[in-house]
């Protein structure tokens, strides 16, 4: 990178900002928020969230050494100024790029980063498990701080460690980032509360007033003591606020200017001078610092490049519909047909692009915040009293729901379907939010369907087919756009596969949204002499046992394929059928994504290295053809194998 930013480029690590006076770590802030306009020049990545925790970043760094404290950011994506301090700002332009910088804390990255987070909530339990190992080590001088969104705050994993941390944490620090969103506005009680607090008369002077009254207070000895308790007893008198976490142990300070570093400073001083855990309740602006940000931080929280955001309606009609647009049409199509059908997102309103959903059906929208438990619950509930829920949420968050799924929906056999965006890979996202266990995770349930759609014809077909089901029904698909694949669309029957092409030499069987690549490898294949046919999946459970029996017993080799873990899925699943049957399973290879966790990087690029992409397939195809010839071979009588045995 360029030295256009001289006082980043001169930071050896993030305790050099100890030193520094207010006046250079505001500079250093400018210089951040522009290092951020320039990745986003280049590539969509977080943007709104970052440009509203500079200085809040700035000021923890300067505050306290999180090589020896302990820092957690909860959810992660904001956690790019805190990269940038703490010696990567070399490497920076290459995040969220194979092989580059990650766009979440990565611990194999530097030891400024404690756990790779990218599921908002758990921060909180993360470090009071860290702070209960020193405390039990005799390691008893380090502080914990940990960040946590507004949007993150109402997660029931939140509510059990506030429940769980008590008096005893002494230096512990949770800094609730209010900034009146999570991806888009928050919802619920809690955001109430946090409204009031922020709104109240009280909060409107300590912002006017903080610089003069801090000065004036010594951070030693009683004084502070009695500003505290003032402090205290101010919120408590003026709007019960902070009283919910008072009760529950901790010291509650705030609100304050998230973007007045020498006021956070103070404050973070004050913190370390207390004894207990305490809440500093801060308040950011999402986007701070760029207008366009500010002004829609719903479209700037994950955004195309800058060269290409003219304006949002610009944007987003830009480019060929994806699955997630198919999915948000499908679902409009079948909310007009039938009353009963109701959708739930679990804060993932703008990421499942159900916008327009919300706006027509507002009746029959619900946005339960960060609650995936709560939502699969809920759900059940409603279906229960005669309604056909849709659960719209990301395959890497249905994984927090999972007892609910078990308990509330399949034991009970209820009409809840489940629409799974971010299948597969989810690109420069990375391992955190790769949908790639939904299969294994599900398909163990009695009464759950599953199904897999190639393309937006299948994936508008299946979520009819689920509404009008009797059982719990998971729909999967990806992030990527939907292939237009030419074909009479067979129609879609319970259990049903499609076959497209018949081949004499091997099957492909794909699952899902592969089957453009298994049709591109045929292609490849037949320019070689080789005559393999493909077979669309549909269902993962059920699954066509006529049709796979067919080709396991008469394919000379057949290639399973499925973007998702093998451990568990729809490979997996062939083989059971293939043993329940008798069938013999020598013939069949099972491609999908092996048994580690996949870096990230650009979804095809993924594709290819793990041989999911046509290449990849026709080069698994010939192997197994290889191998069917070659047992051919030895199972002939007089062959020179039998001969010799």
């Amino acid at each position: 990178m360029t030295t256009m930013h001289p006082n980043l480029a001169k930071l050896t690590s993030a305790r050099d900002l100890a030193a520094m006076p207010v006046s250079q770590l505001e500079t250093l802030a400018v210089e951040i928020r522009d290092v951020l306009c320039t990745l986003l020049e280049s590539r969509s990545a977080h943007f709104a969230s970052n440009l509203g925790v500079v200085e809040l970043c700035l000021a923890l760094h300067s505050s306290f050494d999180f090589l020896h404290d302990h820092l957690l950011w909860d959810t992660g994506h904001q956690i790019y100024p805190h990269k940038l301090v703490t010696g990567r700002y070399a490497d920076f332009l290459s995040i969220r790029t194979r092989s580059g910088l990650m766009g979440y804390p990565n611990p194999e990255e530097s030891p400024y980063d404690l756990f790779m987070t990218g599921h908002a909530g758990s921060s909180i339990s993360t470090m009071l498990g860290i702070h209960s190992g020193d405390d039990l080590s005799g390691d008893q001088d380090r502080h914990a701080v940990v960040v946590i969104g507004d949007g993150a705050f109402p997660s029931g994993i939140v509510s059990e460690a506030f429940n769980n941390s008590g008096t005893s944490s002494d230096r512990l620090l949770v800094i609730l980032n209010d900034n009146k969103m999570s991806i888009c506005p928050r919802v619920g009680g809690l955001a109430s509360y946090l409204d009031r607090l922020r709104t109240a008369p009280f909060y409107t002077g300590l912002k006017s007033e903080a610089r003069k009254i801090l000065n004036s207070v010594p951070l030693l000895g009683d004084p502070v003591e009695r500003f505290l308790g003032q402090l205290k007893e101010a919120v408590k008198a003026g709007l019960h606020g902070g009283m919910m976490f008072e009760e529950l142990g901790f010291r509650y300070l705030g609100p304050v200017d998230g973007h007045d570093i020498a006021t956070l400073r103070k404050y973070m001083k004050m913190v370390k001078a207390t004894k207990g855990p305490t809440l500093l309740h801060v308040v950011t602006e999402k986007g701070h610092g760029y207008e366009p940000a500010a002004e829609d931080p719903v479209f700037y929280h994950t955004p195309p490049t800058l060269a290409s955001t003219e304006s949002p309606q610009e944007a987003s009609a830009a480019g060929s519909l994806n699955f997630t647009h198919y999915a948000r049409d499908s679902i409009l199509d079948v909310m007009r047909q039938d009353e009963r059908v109701t959708v739930l997102t679990a804060a993932m309103c703008q990421g499942n692009k159900l916008e327009p959903v919300r706006d027509e059906f507002p009746d029959r929208f619900f946005d339960v915040g960060i609650c995936e438990g709560h939502a699969v619950a809920f759900a059940a509930g409603q279906a229960k009293a005669g309604l056909r829920p849709i659960v719209a949420v990301y395959s890497t968050f249905l994984q927090r729901s999972l007892d609910q799924i078990f308990q509330e929906v399949a034991l009970q056999n209820l009409p809840v379907t489940f629409m799974m965006d971010r299948s597969g890979l989810a690109g420069p996202d990375g391992p955190t939010h790769h949908g790639l266990f939904d299969l294994g995770y599900l398909r163990i349930f009695p009464n759950m369907t599953m199904m897999a759609p190639a393309d937006g014809e299948d994936l508008r077909r299946m979520l009819h087919f689920s509404i009008q089901h009797g059982g719990p029904c998971a729909v999967r698909y990806p992030k990527a756009g939907a292939p237009l694949i030419s074909r009479q669309v067979a129609d879609l029957e319970f259990g049903q596969s499609e076959q497209l092409e018949t081949g004499c030499d091997g099957t492909i069987v794909s699952c899902g949204a592969l089957l453009d690549q298994a049709l591109a490898a045929r292609k490849e294949l037949a320019g070689e002499g080789l005559d393999v046919g493909v077979l669309n999946a549909r269902f993962v459970k059920p699954l066509d046992r006529q049709a796979l029996a067919g080709v396991l017993k008469d394919s000379p080799f057949v290639v399973t394929v499925e973007e998702a873990a093998l451990a568990g899925g729809f490979g997996s699943a062939v083989l059971e059928v293939a043993s329940e049957m008798q069938l013999t399973g020598n013939r069949l290879r099972c491609l999908g994504v092996p048994d580690r966790f996949i870096e990230h990087g650009d979804r095809q690029t993924l594709l290819g290295e793990l041989g999911l992409d046509g290449a990849g397939i026709a080069e698994s195809c010939r192997q197994a053809a290889d191998q069917a010839r070659s047992d051919s071979l030895r199972q002939k009588p007089g062959s020179v194998e039998e001969m010799t045995s």
